[in-house]
């Protein structure tokens, strides 16, 4: 499966477009190097997606054959970091 589209269907990014502009602009990455949203998604694979208000690290469990429900989203990955971030910690008056 393509990273935008696990990165959609497991609800880590809600829109596959705006999947496709974050690997695009370098906020996701795979074994810390820039990924590519046609990547193909392994068993395994540790995730790194920044945003500016979060940093999140996950490890790909499964890789969902169709679009999962909602609530059984969370059984394809397991969290490993979550940090929140303050868009406005640098500016300083």
């Amino acid at each position: 499966m393509r990273l935008d589209i696990f990165l959609k269907n497991t609800g880590l990014i809600k829109q596959r477009s705006e999947a496709k502009r974050a690997c695009d602009a370098g906020r996701v990455q795979i074994g810390g190097q820039p990924a590519k949203a046609s990547h193909l998604v392994i068993i395994g694979e540790q995730i790194t997606i920044e945003t500016d208000v979060r940093l999140l690290d996950v490890e790909v469990l499964s890789v969902p054959a169709r679009p999962p429900a909602k609530r059984d989203r969370h059984r394809f990955y397991r969290i490993i970091r979550d940090e929140h971030r303050d868009p406005y910690d640098d500016l300083s008056f």
